[in-house]
């Protein structure tokens, strides 16, 4: 039958006489045969729906597109991942991410103030969101209203930005560990790799451009305004976390969450922490994200104009386990779409094969070096091989 085009199916989902078939219910209450990768035996083959998946370069809001109400199985996460995820959940309004304001920060009574906040935050949540940062409230709406005109563009003009390269600076694809994970997530995203220096703006694609531009210069001074606070909050000198040029780079990844049919099923993201030394993170108001803290999750409200804050591994790893490096996920929800955008620092270019270890001025003999050096290239490496797994990649550095 010819299906309007809202709810037609992408190519991968359609009939192919040669294997078996199962019934998909669709949101006009009719129903379409299609497709159900099997192996000869009649197994399931996850590798070919994951293949032929990847091939529409639709992501998965062209399967939200299609009219699906049912996720295909390689989006389902294992009943133990579900269950785990949702026993855990606190709705508890005892325990709040704090919400730092920068206001005055380079006033010494309030630098003082925010400092003893950050490293508060740091020590123990790993957490934090702030306001009155300097990055304008326009230009934050702005790069949401960007990120998702991007990813509502037609399928035809927005598949030609799909890469898995990640030698490739400008890339829209489907989750990064598609291919490595045990079961995707409901979630597109627009990457932007600065850690080989600034990009021409000429290679974003033009719906986003401005806003890209824009946000990120924002984004580059407050880097170092961060920089300094994170350098007096560890007790070194303000200059510190500058001079060993361990957040000198970016990566941008601005994710897309559609409406999701069956948002019980499985994540926007799975728990994961971060590789990066520092990650600073945009969120429209839809909510979801949540962080783990003394084994409950526990969400991290949107607020209109904060950016939110989040240390990562390679923070935790050369501060050697002072400021923490904390688990979180992203719930899917029927309402949507969720866009975000996360800034991932890295060390600067030139510093990517530096080999980076515990900062000496953190361990002690009753506090040794609790993991080996390590440069910022070989962590992403491993932790892009392992995928999103629910497992930490640090503990793989210990000593």
């Amino acid at each position: 039958m010819q299906w309007p085009h809202q709810f037609r199916p992408p190519q991968y989902l359609k009939q192919n006489p040669s294997q078996p078939v199962i019934t998909i219910q669709t949101n006009n209450m009719s129903s379409m045969e299609v497709k159900k990768p099997f192996t000869e035996d009649g197994g399931y083959d996850r590798g070919k729906e994951v293949k032929e998946f990847d091939e529409t370069k639709a992501g998965v809001k062209g399967l939200a597109d299609s009219g699906i109400v049912k996720l295909p199985r390689f989006l389902i996460h294992s009943p133990e991942a579900l269950s785990l995820a949702a026993t855990k959940t606190t709705t508890s309004l005892s325990f709040q991410v704090p919400v730092i304001d920068f206001t005055g920060y380079d006033q010494r009574y309030r630098r003082t103030k925010i400092i003893r906040e950050i490293s508060e935050a740091s020590e123990t949540l790993g957490f934090f969101q702030m306001v009155n940062h300097g990055v304008p409230v326009s230009v934050m709406d702005e790069m949401l209203r960007g990120i998702r005109e991007f990813h509502e563009l037609p399928r035809e003009v927005k598949k030609e930005w799909y890469s898995r390269d990640h030698k490739v600076k400008v890339r829209f694809f489907c989750n990064g560990d598609l291919f490595v994970a045990k079961a995707a997530n409901w979630r597109d995203t627009i990457a932007f790799d600065f850690q080989d220096g600034p990009l021409n703006p000429e290679s974003y694609p033009l719906v986003c451009r401005d806003a890209v531009s824009k946000y990120m210069a924002h984004i580059i001074k407050l880097r170092e305004i961060l920089s300094e606070l994170l350098s007096e909050a560890l007790g070194l000198r303000r200059d510190y976390l500058a001079s060993i040029e361990c957040m000198k780079s970016e990566t941008m990844v601005c994710h897309y969450y559609p409406a999701c049919p069956e948002p019980e099923l499985t994540f926007g993201s799975t728990k994961h922490s971060d590789p990066s030394s520092l990650t600073i993170l945009l969120q429209d108001t839809t909510g979801g994200l949540q962080v783990l803290h003394q084994n409950q999750w526990v969400d991290v409200n949107p607020v209109h104009g904060a950016l939110v804050v989040n240390i990562g591994d390679f923070m935790q790893l050369i501060t050697n386990d002072k400021f923490k490096s904390v688990e979180h996920q992203v719930l899917c929800g029927r309402v949507g779409p969720r866009a975000s955008a996360a800034c991932h620092i890295y060390p600067s270019p030139s510093h990517k094969y530096k080999p980076y270890g515990p900062i000496e001025e953190l361990t002690s003999n009753e506090n040794p070096p609790k993991y080996r050096a390590t440069h910022s290239a070989e962590y992403l490496a491993y932790y892009r091989s392992k995928g999103l797994d629910g497992n930490k990649a640090l503990p793989y550095f210990s000593l």
